[in-house]
């Protein structure tokens, strides 16, 4: 007949610390890897916002190129219509023939403006020429600025972005994204 004392000390078994590291190292590894899934979330709306962009200023950028005589008399380089709201951008038109450089200008950008602030949230444009003011030897800069939507999550804009003077002087609580694109007329 085996003894009490001698059965007891046969048993093998988890002692309740051991239980209670082994959840605490396990929720540990759980909350890393809810970080990485937010991150992995945010990482494709903030590609599909690039993207949008990048077309945007494409066709700006041509807009330009197809009216040089408007770049050169500084018709583009217009203030930055990223305010950090959704309202709309009011339409501007010109009816052919009568359309100048000057307001060819005023409407391409204001339907690039109008687009942006469709395609991204809150979005905008600024072009500027270097050196100022515009002449037939300056070159361009084109920001498409908007605002990421506001998430736990959301990636440091002031690490990745290269934002103009005009935007982060102007809005730091949230700062925008902006795409820069330099380009020749």
């Amino acid at each position: 007949m085996r003894r009490l004392g001698s059965f007891a000390s046969d048993q093998r078994g988890v002692t309740l610390v051991e239980v209670l590291v082994s959840v605490l190292v396990l929720s540990l590894g759980i909350l890393g890897l809810s970080a990485m899934f937010a991150y992995a979330v945010q990482m494709p709306r903030l590609s599909a916002y690039q993207s949008a962009a990048l077309g945007i200023a494409s066709s700006h950028i041509d807009k330009i190129r197809a009216n040089a005589a408007g770049f050169q008399e500084g018709a583009y380089a217009k203030p930055l219509s990223y305010d950090g709201t959704f309202h709309a951008v009011p339409a501007v038109t010109c009816d052919f023939p009568t359309c100048s450089p000057r307001t060819l200008a005023d409407m391409d950008s204001a339907a690039t403006s109008a687009l942006a602030r469709k395609e991204l949230p809150a979005g905008g444009i600024l072009v500027s020429c270097t050196p100022q003011p515009c002449s037939p030897t300056s070159s361009g800069n084109l920001w498409v600025v908007w605002q990421e939507p506001r998430s736990r999550f959301a990636l440091n804009a002031v690490a990745t972005d290269n934002c103009p003077v005009e935007v982060t002087s102007r809005f730091n609580d949230p700062r925008p994204r902006c795409l820069y694109l330099p380009f020749q007329p």
